[in-house]
């Protein structure tokens, strides 16, 4: 077959990059674009997200396509889950998106629960509680008379609403309304209950739209602003990056567990069904929709967001993350913390919160780069492996492997503590799963690859594997 170009745009909760990909029929090529930084704002006292500035950043992409003349077919969005922005009748952006990080939301489940009851929420959506989850940051707007919220005619999830704002229609993506803890995955819908609970109704969101839809075609003034071939397609893929992420674990048989490792750790298995019972209830896992009607059975854990805040307290160290987490083989530092303890969820100083837990824990606190460095990645390892016993005790199938996707699969030294930690073989890559995903999606929705099998086998021909065995020793 003749060459297809696709553009995917992935955003994280970090950063942002644009990605060109080509697909032979065989297997897929990337080359990186732009990639950009998009911090929170702080303003008002609030952690907000630059909706308008990501928005341009696509635009920026979109020009930058048109004057390579290269033609692509479509374009797909994937972002971070449960934020979401405000957009009045006339179409135009209420405010700016509040950033999920904003401590608005402390205490916010205890609040919400007062009303309501915990176990009826869990069993409508089989999410894990999490104060950020959209239901609560929603419920938290409300209580606090938020003007955009009381005069909102839209509400749409962040890859949402840039398509809607690229295209003018208004989608609510099946993968990212999970995230939500406000889709009820038996309907496959958002659950108008609790919506009422928060105010708020159905018709404020858009229709559902499972993952490989194709929307339509960019607006007149997205076209002259860029010079992009007016037929380009927009299409929700699976919008939320970890379902793109996920759908590109090259996997062959299901006798495994996946790892999105980067700002945050998300470790889960597949299912054709969700898992909502007394057991998941009580260890607080998480059920998010996959493609095909899968779903993403997981565990969200603070991930190497605390490595990241560390190291912007670090001094006279090296800027290069590798030189950077070499020091941890320096040392045999094992106090060990939890990296889903509140405390960690966004403090001034994450070295200070590491000294405290320690401190609090009777254990001995790092006291140079070298044994933070430690102490994060073992801890990640040691967290790793108590997940990936409560999994095995869900899944169907035995958990002989764990793919590992994304930045963090490129740290050799988290690696292999892993697979020593865990005991079975890690298998690393491809480290740029969720663009891989998010292209493979947008091929899907246009019928050039027919089902998740062979889209794993094409993530399998693109890229090369790393595999970590464990070390027996140890």
């Amino acid at each position: 077959m003749a060459n297809k170009n696709y553009l995917a745009i992935d955003l994280g909760a970090t950063s942002g990059r644009s990605i060109l990909a080509t697909y032979d029929g065989v297997k897929l090529t990337m080359q990186e674009l732009t990639r950009f930084k998009h911090p929170m704002i702080p303003l008002g006292g609030h952690q907000f997200w630059n909706l308008p500035a990501l928005y341009n950043e696509v635009i920026i992409a979109l020009r930058k396509v048109a004057e390579s003349g290269i033609k692509i077919e479509s374009m797909g969005i994937d972002t971070w889950g449960c934020d979401f922005a405000f957009f009045g009748k006339d179409g135009q952006l209420l405010s700016l998106p509040y950033a999920y990080r904003d401590e608005h939301t402390n205490g916010a489940i205890d609040r919400y629960m007062k009303m309501h009851d915990k176990r009826d929420v869990y069993n409508r959506t089989g999410i894990q509680f999490m104060d950020f989850n959209s239901l609560f940051q929603l419920d938290t707007l409300r209580h606090n008379g938020c003007t955009a919220f009381e005069n909102a005619d839209k509400i749409l999830f962040t890859p949402d609403a840039l398509i809607y704002m690229l295209t003018g229609k208004a989608v609510c993506e099946y993968t990212v309304a999970s995230t939500s803890q406000m889709l009820n995955p038996f309907t496959g819908d958002l659950d108008e209950e609790l919506l009422l609970s928060i105010g708020l109704s159905r018709s404020q969101f858009g229709p559902i739209t499972k993952p490989g839809t194709i929307i339509g075609t960019l607006t007149d003034q997205v076209i002259k602003a860029t010079g992009i071939d007016p037929d380009v397609k927009v299409i929700a893929i699976a919008s939320h990056d970890t379902a793109s992420a996920v759908a590109a674990v090259p996997a062959s048989d299901p006798d495994y567990a996946y790892l999105s490792c980067g700002t945050w750790s998300l470790m889960g298995i597949e299912s054709k069904v969700p898992i909502i019972n007394d057991e998941s209830y009580k260890l607080n896992f998480t059920n998010e929709g996959g493609i095909e009607g899968t779903t993403r059975f997981l565990k969200n854990i603070c991930g190497l967001w605390i490595f990241e805040q560390c190291r912007l307290e670090f001094k006279d160290v090296p800027e290069d993350i590798a030189a950077l987490t070499a020091l941890s083989e320096d040392t045999d530092f094992d106090s060990i913390i939890n990296p889903d303890d509140p405390s960690f969820a966004h403090p001034e100083s994450m070295c200070k919160a590491i000294d405290d837990y320690c401190e609090r824990t009777g254990q001995i606190a790092p006291k140079t780069p070298a044994e933070y460095i430690r102490c994060i990645y073992l801890s990640l390892a040691h967290r790793y492996k108590a997940i990936l016993g409560m999994l095995r005790s869900f899944s169907q199938h035995p958990i002989n492997r764990l793919h590992v996707i994304g930045g963090g699969s490129k740290n050799p030294y988290l690696m292999q503590m892993t697979a020593d930690a865990l005991g079975i073989p890690v298998i690393c890559g491809p480290t740029e799963g969720t663009a891989l995903g998010n292209v493979l999606m947008q091929i899907k929705a246009q019928n050039g690859v027919g089902s998740l099998e062979e889209m794993r086998a094409i993530v399998a021909n693109s890229v090369e594997l790393k595999t970590y065995n464990p070390n027996l020793n140890k």
